[in-house]
């Protein structure tokens, strides 16, 4: 007997919709990673999302397990004679660690010792944030720009920012 191909569903964690994948079983997509474009839904914002799929009570889930901008999305952002400012640390959400990596540009060029300060207090607001919130919500606000909104506003007291973003927000796996 010769097994055929099909289309399973999975549903999406964070983005509420479902996409078909293409296999010969749905046990054969359990742990499958899949990479999925998010360029259309946020308007041009050159985006990618991961996605873990899972077999739960034989219903394929896909859990997220990274949000990140493409580089060539962030050099177009880039001009002259402004600041940039990167970093990079993690995060403790409710239920699991999040890598998280803002990516900040202000309208001129600043001091380093403004660049420092608003390298901590992006740190800080977002390490607050993300106490307060699950990994998914963490994620579902990243996306629609929620948490980048809320930086911005904060971190306009001390300089205001051209661009603030989340570069890169994934799972850290635990060290086993």
């Amino acid at each position: 007997m010769v097994l055929k191909k099909k289309y399973f569903d999975v549903k999406l964690e964070v983005l509420n919709s479902s996409i078909p994948l293409l296999a010969y079983t749905a046990e054969s997509l359990n742990g499958r990673a899949i990479r999925f474009d998010l360029t259309k839904i946020l308007k041009g914002k050159n985006c990618e999302a991961k996605f873990m799929v899972h077999l739960k009570d034989k219903e394929l889930e896909g859990e997220m397990v990274s949000f990140l901008i493409y580089p060539s999305f962030i050099r177009k952002m880039i001009g002259h004679n402004i600041s940039i400012i990167e970093d990079s640390f993690v995060a403790k959400c409710k239920d699991t660690n999040l890598k998280i990596k803002p990516f900040l540009i202000t309208r001129k060029q600043v001091h380093r010792s403004v660049r420092t300060e608003l390298r901590n207090k992006a740190k800080e607001f977002l390490t607050n944030t993300a106490e307060s919130l699950t990994k998914s919500e963490f994620f579902q606000y990243s996306i629609n720009g929620t948490i980048q909104k809320d930086l911005s506003k904060f971190l306009k007291k001390i300089y205001p920012l051209a661009v603030s973003e989340l570069r890169v927000v994934e799972l850290v796996k635990p060290k086993k």
